[in-house]
């Protein structure tokens, strides 16, 4: 490959740049097959049709592109004629492949099965990561997991086998960071079930997080639809040194943009300061871009990817890409929608929260806005880990700091635990000292999984409604979302600050100014955290948990009990019935934050993702009732006595009444989960009317054929009352970019009548008219 890149070289300085599609396509040609994983040797990296694409689209457009822009518009199906508007426009595109986490892809192959189709159309893949819940330690927890899930895993992995997608089972890590350590790179697009599928922006490569019938479109190998994303740029000059770490520019990014700020834009970053990033921790701000709403996040190739790719034992995919490298960056006097500046060189440690991840503040200053604000300043626990930040260079420096604690006679005032991102991480960690520096300081290494980042925690420290702090390096800290308990305050931050907060017990500890006390008695303050960026030893793989699908699995079976508590095949929904819809019932009028969590609660639940009638006993479970202030309490309006959310919406659909939910502003927030979406449509949900919707859950909305709506006025809001009933007018004329009228009328006998807009296209107006995406994709077999 060296004697390759230097003729290449010899072959531009002769024949000037424009040379490199001659040597590419038929001087080198053998040479330039590159595989897109180890995995797939005969899917391979085509930088020659990205390469086409962007020309044809450069041409029509005439204008430079950014970055996002190349590998977006690289992906249309057809890019002689696609419309391309950024923020109006739908696209149609074709992603390289697609990634399911266990806890989404039960769902998601589900309805890929319901399509009959006999094998993906593209390279997929399966992650068992979000099913083990932490107790008390990472073998444990794993052994326990395998036994009480072995029924979802059987199938997960049956089905994988049977439909050609790759398997990796339970303890193999969390999807981001096994996608990151083997199927990202430079200009792919990759969809995935999870909402932090834009990790992979920390390998140039734009990485979307979807529902899982977005998911079944592209294993169908059918055109993908996304609004054309707006561009954010966010230019970085300086460097990174001392306490600052790349978490800190996600999360004073976060502070400036809010968790709606990003909503239909792809966020880009640039300028001088990329450099001073590693590749994962570039990884780490990809991932939590989804915090701020944001499609997906990426970052330009450069020399720190391409070390991470041969370190990763992808050499070959880094020579292809210096080769095409044109492609992944941005085009010099390219236009943004939006610029954000930020000077590393200035950026200090940041501290995020409690209750949402835009609520930045200096950790300078955290001490003291709790103390006025009433916030526990004790430190119960510090958790490091989750596909945010468990990295090798995270571990590292999180390690530098429990060994100088250590040094001193110190361990961690607070209970302390390290999550891994995947068996590579646990296992070069564990050889390279620093699990044992971690476990002496007072940490409990987990399994390689989400755990208690997604609320896969048996917390046992406090009680449920006990007021108390904790600090982690995740990405997301929604009430509850960690423990079940409503009253944890959960702040988030980089490995290195949680790991000095452990240590102190405090949140009202400083590390640049502040200063501990050794076990002798002599006060000395914590040196700045180091380690090194990637392992001198290479990686150590750890043990091989990737179980790859039959070259024919179609004479596999793959089978459902009817009596699973677990699993459940589904059943089409009705379509429309080609009227208006008429006196829909408020089922609650949500007030204030309502993200996927209180729709469709984790935890606990996740063990019923498979089963979509046992998981709609969850619904909007979380979510305030503005009538009472109180959660999980609504009155049925056939009986006037109130119940749980989903017992009334149950009573409702047995006696043939349809509802409608009424919401505030960013409604859906937070995971792709597409059982928000599932289980008001499953309940005899009928229409979502809010002040805005997150990205995500308005397309998985449309995806099931209901009707998300926002209203044309945001005060509106305040003239629907709980028992109201609504009726939903022009659907007969129903076409893009023509409002819907509501019918509100109360039980007064007064109504009133609101205009709400929706951002449905033609394609998305048949799959409410077919009763869902899935019905229509049947129907055109």
């Amino acid at each position: 490959m060296a004697t390759y890149c230097l003729t290449v070289a010899r072959l531009q300085l002769a024949l000037g740049h424009g040379a490199r599609r001659l040597h590419v396509s038929a001087a080198f040609s053998a040479k330039a097959k590159v595989s897109m994983s180890r995995f797939e040797p005969t899917s391979y990296v085509n930088y020659k049709n990205l390469q086409s694409n962007i020309d044809i689209v450069r041409k029509r457009l005439n204008r430079p592109l950014t970055l996002s822009e190349k590998i977006v518009y690289g992906h249309l199906d057809d890019p002689h004629n696609q419309e391309i508007d950024r923020g109006r426009t739908y696209l149609r595109l074709r992603p390289d492949r697609v990634a399911m986490q266990d806890a989404t892809a039960q769902m998601a192959m589900l309805q890929f099965i319901s399509s009959g189709l006999p094998k993906v159309a593209v390279p997929s893949t399966i992650h068992c990561d979000h099913l083990i819940e932490a107790q008390t330690g990472g073998a444990k927890d794993l052994a326990r997991a395998k036994e009480v899930n072995q029924e979802v895993y059987n199938f997960l992995a049956s089905a994988g086998a049977k439909y050609g997608v790759g398997f990796w089972k339970p303890g193999s890590g969390i999807i981001h960071q096994i996608i990151l350590e083997n199927y990202a790179y430079p200009g792919v697009m990759l969809i995935g079930t999870d909402s932090h599928t834009p990790n992979g922006g920390g390998l140039g490569a734009i990485c979307i997080g979807v529902g899982g019938a977005d998911a079944v479109d592209v294993m169908a190998g059918i055109p993908w639809e996304l609004k054309c994303p707006k561009v954010i740029g966010v230019k970085l000059t300086g460097k990174l040194s001392g306490w600052t770490s790349p978490k800190d520019v996600i999360l004073k990014v976060a502070g400036i943009l809010t968790v709606k700020g990003g909503t239909g834009a792809i966020v880009e970053y640039h300028g001088p300061g990329v450099d001073s990033i590693s590749c994962t921790g570039m990884a780490t701000i990809c991932n939590m871009g989804a915090e701020i709403g944001a499609t997906t996040s990426v970052f330009p190739y450069n020399h720190r990817m391409r070390t991470y790719l041969e370190k990763t034992g992808r050499g070959e995919i880094a020579s292809l890409s210096d080769e095409y490298s044109d492609l992944l960056v941005p085009d010099e006097g390219c236009e943004y929608d939006e610029l954000v500046e930020l000077n590393l060189d200035e950026l200090k440690p940041h501290i995020n929260g409690p209750f949402t991840p835009d609520l930045a503040h200096p950790v300078s200053e955290i001490g003291a806005v709790a103390e006025k604000s009433g916030w526990p300043l004790e430190v119960k626990v510090g958790l490091i880990g989750s596909c945010t930040n468990s990295s090798y260079e995270d571990m590292g420096r999180a390690a530098s700091l429990a060994k100088q604690a250590l040094d001193k006679g110190l361990k961690c005032k607070a209970q302390f635990t390290v999550t891994p991102g995947s068996e590579q991480i646990r296992a070069t960690i564990e050889r390279d000292g620093y699990s044992k520096i971690l476990s002496d300081v007072g940490g409990v290494v987990l399994a390689n999984a989400c755990g208690p980042c997604i609320g896969q925690w048996d917390r046992r420290d406090v009680k449920k409604g006990e007021k108390n702090t904790i600090v982690t390096s995740f990405n997301r800290n929604f009430t509850a979302r960690n423990d079940a308990n409503p009253a944890t305050h959960a702040f988030v931050t980089s490995p290195e600050i949680v790991t000095a907060l452990a240590i102190a017990g405090t949140l009202n500890f400083n590390p640049e100014t502040d200063y501990l006390t050794a076990s002798n008695g002599e006060k000395f303050k914590l040196e700045p955290p180091n380690g090194d960026e990637l392992p001198a030893k290479d990686f150590d793989p750890g043990q091989d948990t990737y179980q790859h699908p039959p070259a024919d699995g179609s004479s596999l079976r793959v089978d459902v009990s009817p009596q699973s508590n677990r699993l459940q095949l589904l059943e089409p929904f009705d379509k429309w019935h080609g009227g208006d819809l008429e006196d829909l019932q408020v089922l609650i009028k949500v007030k204030g934050k309502c993200t996927t969590d209180h729709i469709s609660a984790a935890g606990p639940w996740l063990k019923f993702r498979g089963h979509l009638d046992n998981i709609s006993n969850n619904m909007l479970i979380g979510a305030v009732n503005i009538d009472n202030d109180a959660v999980n309490s609504i009155k049925n309006q056939l009986t006037g006595e109130f119940g749980g959310v989903p017992d009334v919406a149950r009573h409702y659909k047995a006696n043939g009444v349809s509802w409608v939910v009424v919401g505030d502003d960013n409604y859906g927030e937070g995971s792709s989960r597409e059982h928000a979406a599932l289980e008001p449509r499953h309940l005899g949900g009928r229409v979502i009317i809010v002040k805005s919707f997150a990205r995500i859950h308005e397309t998985n909305l449309k995806k099931q054929g209901l009707l998300p709506l926002t209203f044309n006025n945001p005060s509106d809001y305040n003239k629907i009352r709980p028992e109201d009933k609504i009726s939903i007018r022009g659907l007969k004329t129903f076409v893009p970019g023509k409002p819907l009228t509501a019918i509100v009328k109360h039980s007064d006998g007064s109504e009133e009548t609101l205009q709400l807009n929706h951002t449905f296209n033609e394609t998305q107006i048949q799959w409410f008219q077919a009763g869902s995406a899935l019905n229509r994709m049947k129907a055109l077999q």
